[in-house]
């Protein structure tokens, strides 16, 4: 059991060096910038637009440990929040609780062994989880509060024009926000995987 603590509280203060904090504020600071870069994927509704923001979340999760995945979204976000918001923080908090949900499985199950089949395993559940809360983040958070400024018909009528079936928020969800989910967290994997082993030597000096 002590040893179980002190390698506990060991890997707490590794997380939690100068350096590592350094390089989460780096890292933190690309994602905002290219949360910032967006675009609409033209088979998904208009309103959902890919961004590769959570590439540095992950890379930094896998190399500095699912904490750090997190914290450098939740730096992400808060950056964005008092820039850029357009929502009062809710798009913002809705961001990071997705991102999370993507990053810290994923880098979770990397570091049970750092090899490319953990990391692709990691991305893959990643991606499913990150659907999962992605699909109740819009239903119960993000649609919601849109439809304070837009009526509930017109958002879905914006899912409607690119796929039949979405004839209401469930479907929308299902149809739309779901499958972009899935789509975003597999892109966001294909370039973390490519630039990983090129970025990881620097960070973990």
């Amino acid at each position: 059991m002590l040893n179980v603590g002190k390698s506990m509280s060991y890997r707490k203060t590794k997380v939690f060096s100068t350096s590592n904090l350094v390089k989460m504020s780096i890292l933190g600071v690309l994602s905002f910038v290219l949360m910032l870069v967006s675009f609409a994927v033209p088979v998904f509704p208009g309103f959902l637009k890919i961004d590769l923001s959570d590439v540095p979340a992950l890379i930094g999760g896998f190399a500095l440990g699912p904490v750090a995945g997190m914290l450098i979204q939740l730096l992400k976000n808060f950056l964005h929040f008092i820039t850029k918001t357009s929502t009062g923080g809710v798009g913002e908090v809705s961001n990071f609780i997705v991102g999370t949900a993507y990053v810290v499985p994923a880098a979770m199950i990397y570091h049970l062994k750092k090899d490319r089949t953990h990391a692709i395993i990691g991305v893959l559940v990643g991606t499913v989880v990150m659907a999962a809360v992605g699909a109740l983040s819009n239903t119960y958070l993000i649609i919601p509060f849109y439809s304070n400024f837009m009526p509930i018909d017109a958002i879905v009528q914006m899912g409607t024009v690119v796929n039949s079936r979405i004839v209401d928020v469930p479907t929308l969800v299902l149809y739309g926000v779901t499958p972009f989910n899935i789509f975003k967290g597999l892109v966001i994997a294909v370039v973390t995987l490519f630039l990983y082993k090129k970025i990881s030597p620097i960070l973990k000096k």
